[in-house]
């Protein structure tokens, strides 16, 4: 404190304005002060140094960066009572937001600053908003166990059946997350037993998540639940417990107590017809007998087969652990050496995701990209044995074109998306990741120890053609070509099967019509992109050259192939490349500047002109 009055006390009124709006990492000196409950500092700073304390910035909070925040929402979501009670005599707005809409009682609520809550309230904080999500400070005291609090919220009439943006409740906030006594508590003010947009209960919610407790206590509200929610919510539960908690034996019994409440011979319930069998699941039908569950135990790999089926019956393909524990499984046996189910389990969740997801789903890239992981590990280690003694088999080509031919897919409606109307800001960035898996598998061929046919590499072309042929753009505008000569889309960093650039994958695009010479937001042609590589690769420059790209080009620096790299400019033997279109443009543009003006020059030629 004594340093920094030093430092500004003798500074003009001006300085100290530039100094206290300054942003170090996105955050103003009172907001660091705030976060870190400095309160002197904060009051040299507001009272003397006039810094504005609503001014909002980007502070980091467990890891994750929380933007837009204002001082009071920092003081608050860090516990700084002292801080907090300055700021709001000083008039701070105490229902400031941050860019998810969050306030400062909710940042309380969520830590379980109670003095805080209790602060803010009685000085205005309204308790019923909610951030984007839809989230009250009610549900994220629920969520977070933090009993005082939602006592309290409750007590001033909060809202208690009020629905997030997803459909869920408090309810299933205390279900997700094991709070059963703040549970009781919102069901003696009130709260009713809805489905969240997944066709969700908190029963099922607790099953889901393996809160024992919860599901005990629902199920003997016969007035709440009915039979075939108490049947689901066993069997689900029993699935949490072969997957989760890889308890077989309590599964069973889970499992036993469904059947017998099936049973029942006043109302027997029988089980969904299954006329369809899944291959991923090695077509395996449900358990329909008490006599088939006690043959279970001598088959765990059934038992998780059971699992998966139970899970996908109950919560439906659209729930996100459907697929999660499809993967997860996969996941599993890709460690145990068993890598053809892997596979087989992983498409069936990525067709999954591809059918009831919108695209570029965060868990449609997630799963794409394991695949990468996975062909690339395997690429590595083939012919070894991995840690469980197995060899690694070879990965085929049928493996690599049927990811191929879902992340394509994905790609396109991915580019349909974010051509429509009021698409969201980091689409780009989502389509970016797919484009760069999808060119990472193309790549992949590449790396295949047995040769591939011609009926094959017809459709491994096909593929990339459609990827070329849709137009698409990455960041900064960077077109497939201009990926596939930076260094800066390797993808996957542990097994790096294949790594970017990738003089093969610059062949191949270009042998579909990929174009050379296209430019990105800054300016760039691949070849500038090449260019700047260190070191640079005369093979990569020469498979754009030969593929048609032009020397001469220049960037928005006005800089061309030649200003970057000389030396490998000459030894590619550069009269070789130079085209007359080249020359002739080259000296047009000399004297194009009285040609354009008068328009004597057709619009077809300006182009041109413009990159020489």
């Amino acid at each position: 404190m004594y340093v920094m009055q030093a430092f500004l006390d003798h500074r003009s009124s001006y300085e100290v304005l530039m100094l206290v709006v300054s942003e170090t990492n996105g955050a103003t000196p009172v907001l660091m002060a705030c976060r870190n409950g400095h309160l002197v500092v904060v009051q040299y700073l507001v009272d003397k140094c006039n810094a504005d304390f609503e001014q909002t910035g980007s502070v980091v909070f467990e890891g994750e960066t929380i933007e837009g925040a204002p001082p009071l929402w920092c003081a608050a979501a860090a516990g700084h009572l002292s801080v907090v009670r300055f700021l709001v005599q000083r008039g701070a707005n105490i229902n400031a937001t941050t860019r998810t809409h969050s306030t400062p009682l909710r940042a309380a609520c969520f830590d379980g600053h109670f003095e805080i809550v209790k602060f803010l309230i009685s000085n205005g904080a309204n308790i019923e908003v909610s951030n984007r999500h839809g989230h009250t400070c009610l549900m994220i005291a629920c969520y977070k166990g933090h009993y005082k609090i939602a006592q309290y919220l409750l007590s001033l009439g909060a809202k208690v059946n009020t629905k997030s943006v997803k459909g869920n409740t408090a309810l299933h906030d205390c279900a997700e997350s094991g709070s059963l006594d703040i549970l009781k508590m919102l069901i003696r003010f009130g709260a009713t037993i809805d489905v969240d947009c997944y066709g969700m209960t908190p029963l099922l919610a607790a099953s889901v998540t393996g809160h024992t407790d919860i599901v005990e206590y629902l199920i003997t509200h016969e007035d709440r639940v009915t039979r075939q929610e108490c049947i689901d919510a066993l069997e689900l539960l029993g699935a949490t417990y072969v997957d989760k908690k890889r308890d077989m034996f309590g599964a069973l019994e889970l499992w036993k107590r469904a059947m017998h409440l099936r049973s029942d011979e006043r109302m027997p319930i029988a089980k969904p017809a299954q006329p369809v069998t899944v291959e991923a699941y090695e077509h395996s039908r449900e358990i329909r007998t008490l006599e088939e569950l006690d043959d279970l135990l001598a088959d765990p790999d059934e038992m998780r087969m059971q699992s998966l089926l139970i899970r996908e019956r109950i919560l439906g393909p659209a729930h996100p652990d459907t697929s999660y524990y499809i993967r997860y499984r996969g996941a599993v046996y890709a460690d145990a050496g068993k890598f053809s189910r892997c596979i087989s389990l992983w498409s069936y969740a990525l067709d999954m995701q591809q059918q009831m997801l919108d695209s570029l789903n965060p868990m449609t890239q997630s799963s794409l990209f394991s695949f990468t992981e996975l062909f690339s590990y395997m690429m590595g280690e083939e012919g070894r044995s991995n840690a469980r003694g197995r060899r690694v088999p070879t990965v085929t080509f049928e493996d690599i074109v049927q990811v191929l031919e879902r992340a394509v897919r994905e790609v396109g409606a991915g580019v349909r998306a974010a051509t429509k109307p009021g698409a969201s800001a980091d689409i780009t960035q989502h389509l970016n990741r797919v484009l760069v898996i999808a060119l990472h598998l193309a790549c992949l061929f590449g790396r295949l120890s047995t040769p591939i046919t011609s009926d094959q590499r017809h459709l491994a072309n096909s593929l990339i053609y459609q990827l070329v042929k849709m137009n698409v753009r990455g960041l900064n505008g960077q077109t497939p070509l201009h990926i596939a000569c930076s260094s800066e889309a390797t993808l996957v960093g542990r097994y790096p099967a294949c790594s970017f650039p990738s003089v093969q994958l610059v062949k191949m695009l270009m042998a579909v019509g990929a174009e050379p010479n296209a430019t990105d937001d800054q300016g760039n042609t691949p070849l500038h992109i090449a260019a700047r590589l260190q070191p640079c690769s005369t093979a990569l420059a020469k498979a754009l050259l030969d593929g048609g790209a032009h020397l001469d080009t220049v960037d928005q620096s006005g800089r061309t192939f030649r200003d970057y790299q000389p030396t490998i400019y000459n030894s590619v033997q550069p009269l070789n490349y130079l085209r007359l279109t080249c020359l002739a443009a080259q000296a047009v543009k000399r004297n194009a500047i009285s040609c354009t003006a008068n328009g004597e020059l057709p619009v077809t030629l300006l182009s041109l002109l413009h990159h020489h």
